[in-house]
C-alpha cells in the first residue's frame, strides 16, 4: 500500500470528478471548497487564466485547512469565440446557452491545482478540449431543458450523459470535457513523493 494514498484530498463537490477520480485507482477525501464563484470577475482574463484562477482559488480553500494534504483544485468552464460560459443560472439561461453552444465548435477548458501547504507546493495548469456539436432541433432543445440535466453543469451539457445526442466529435481528452483532464491529473500527481494510481 502506497503511505501516500490517503494524503490527497479532492476539493470539488462534483460527482463526475469524484468518478473519474476513483476509477483511475487513487484514494482521496472529499472535502468539498467554500469558494463562491460569483466573487471571482472574469473581466480581462482569458478562459484559460479564468479556468486557473478558480481551480487555484479552490484548492487553496480546502488546503488553509489540512496543509498537509496535496489538494487537487478544478474548475470547468467553456470558451464560445473567447466569451467564458459558466454554469446556467437558470432554465432560460441554459436554454440561451444550449442554442449558442451547439451552433458551432466552441472549446471546455478545466483548471487544474495541486497544493500542499507545509511543502510550499502549487501547480497550476489547464487542459483545453474542442467538441464539434450536433445541430439540435427545437424539440430536443426543449426535452434537454425539460429534463433538468443542465443544472450545475459548465455550457448546460454532460457529455458523458448524453454525448451522442449532443456531439460529432472532440478534439482533445474526453474526461477533460467531463470535467477532470485525467491524462493531466495524472501526470500533475505521479512526482508528488510517490503519491499516484494503486495500478
Amino acid at each position: 500500500m502506497d503511505i501516500y494514498s490517503q494524503t490527497l484530498i479532492l476539493a470539488s463537490a462534483s460527482p463526475r470528478r469524484k468518478t473519474l477520480l476513483a476509477e483511475a485507482g487513487y484514494k482521496f477525501t472529499v472535502v468539498p471548497s467554500d469558494v463562491d464563484e460569483s466573487a471571482f470577475s472574469a473581466v480581462g482574463k482569458t478562459p484559460v487564466e479564468y479556468a486557473k484562477q478558480l481551480a487555484l482559488a479552490k484548492a487553496n480553500d480546502v488546503a488553509q485547512n489540512h496543509p498537509d494534504f496535496l489538494v487537487l483544485g478544478a474548475d470547468t468552464v467553456v470558451d464560445f469565440a473567447g466569451q467564458i460560459i459558466g454554469k446556467p443560472r437558470d432554465a432560460k439561461d441554459a436554454e440561451a446557452i444550449t442554442r449558442m453552444l451547439f451552433s458551432k465548435p466552441h472549446k471546455v477548458i478545466t483548471g487544474i491545482a495541486l497544493v500542499c501547504k507545509v511543502r510550499k507546493l502549487q501547480i497550476v495548469e489547464a487542459d483545453t478540449t474542442v467538441v464539434y456539436p450536433k445541430k439540435l432541433t427545437d424539440s430536443q432543445i426543449a426535452e434537454h431543458i425539460a429534463s433538468g440535466i443542465w443544472r450545475d453543469k459548465a455550457g448546460a451539457y454532460a457529455i458523458q450523459e448524453h454525448g451522442d445526442l449532443f456531439v460529432d466529435h472532440i478534439d482533445g481528452s474526453m474526461t477533460n470535457v467531463m470535467g477532470l483532464p485525467m491524462e493531466m491529473v495524472k501526470r500533475l500527481i505521479a512526482p508528488q513523493a510517490g503519491l499516484g494510481a494503486n495500478r
